[in-house]
């Protein structure tokens, strides 16, 4: 069944840009395994944060190597660098050059899904990503293996991850989906459901913001075994152990049985992490123990549901995380796409909610058909 996007594709089938602006683009990607490391040198020695500090009238690049104790040579290989990239801009005042943050360069400095984005794309998918051409070809994580391995899918991995690439993930998973709870929770119970099961419930968050939100809901977390370990520790320091309870399995596994008889099930940031025929198995799963009365909810960003073509960009790179590090088979998916295997199972999408946060989610309602 076809679906309408409200995403201006108009934009992807025209070449507007003129020929010596296009070689530019082309050199930016030619050379961007390089420039990325250079903004992370910036960032990571507080060179962009001294230049930040300075204000608008700028800093040199000697007082930058002064403050900083890294060597003239480092601070102007970087900083010449980051102007290239517009970044920095130089200005010249009294006969000396001095750097400041450009809109850009603040961004990467202070915007909160830029550095989620940056961080995640550093610590997960630099190294692994060399790997991609291999995991197209085999469709398997292939890049995976930088972090061992004994894993078939990074999810396998997440308790196991150095400290530093762990909080990477996570804030990266965690930046886009908690956004969209506080608009999505009144939808969810406004049905006032009594048992819900959150499938892929992940560290607890949905399942302790649903408890704090709705007083007489009971939470079952359905994940993997490492997952769900950590699910009721974090659910017993949220007070919430007697409402929040897990099942433990592989929900792609033929011997993993769901729990009958929800009132509502819930999958957040979750299907994203399969392909479409196993978003179809696992929603046949969940249609052999809901009711007629189960409301099943998915919240997923949707590349083609976005305002911005920055946010259809950031999900579409995603989309090579998967590829070459999660999983090897999955995607952000379309609108129309992700319904459509969703419905495949026997449900029948009854509503959607848009825009929902400031990453613009969609929460996608079915039933039983």
């Amino acid at each position: 069944m076809k679906r309408n996007s409200d995403f201006d594709m108009q934009k992807f089938s025209q070449d507007k840009i003129h020929a010596i602006d296009a070689k530019f683009e082309a050199q930016k990607i030619a050379f961007s395994p390089m420039t990325f490391q250079a903004i992370r040198a910036l960032l990571e020695l507080g060179i962009m944060k001294l230049i930040n500090e300075s204000g608008e009238k700028g800093i040199t690049a000697q007082e930058l190597a002064d403050k900083s104790g890294i060597s003239l040579y480092g601070v102007n290989v970087l900083t010449e660098m980051a102007v290239g990239m517009h970044v920095l801009l130089l200005k010249v005042v009294d006969g000396k050059e001095y750097l400041s943050l450009s809109k850009t360069g603040w961004f990467l400095l202070e915007d909160n899904l830029t550095k989620a984005n940056f961080d995640f794309t550093n610590d997960i998918c630099y190294k692994g990503a060399f790997n991609l051409i291999d995991s197209i070809k085999t469709g398997k994580p292939e890049g995976l293996k930088v972090f061992g391995d004994q894993w078939t899918t990074v999810y396998e991995a997440l308790s196991t991850l150095p400290d530093r690439e762990k909080k990477s993930w996570f804030d990266f998973d965690h930046f886009y989906s908690d956004i969209a709870f506080p608009e999505a929770l009144p939808i969810v119970y406004k049905n006032k459901p009594k048992k819900l099961f959150d499938i892929g419930g992940n560290t607890a968050k949905w399942a302790i913001a649903s408890c704090k939100f709705d007083p007489d809901v009971n939470v079952t977390i359905i994940d993997l075994p490492g997952q769900t370990a950590v699910a009721e520790k974090n659910a017993g320091a949220a007070g919430f152990a007697d409402r929040i309870s897990t099942y433990s399995g592989n929900i792609l596994a033929d011997s993993t049985v769901l729990p009958p008889a929800p009132d509502a099930v819930w999958m957040s940031q979750f299907l994203d992490c399969f392909s479409l025929h196993q978003i179809t198995k696992i929603l046949k799963k969940v249609h052999s123990v809901a009711t007629e009365n189960t409301d099943v909810y998915v919240l997923e960003p949707l590349w083609d549901k976005q305002r911005f073509e920055a946010e259809s960009y950031s999900l579409q790179a995603t989309s090579l995380y998967f590829t070459c590090i999660a999983n090897g088979n999955s995607k952000m998916y379309r609108y129309g796409e992700l319904v459509d295997a969703i419905e495949e199972a026997g449900f029948e999408l009854k509503t959607a909610h848009h825009n929902l946060g400031s990453n613009c989610y969609s929460l996608l309602v079915f039933r039983k058909k």
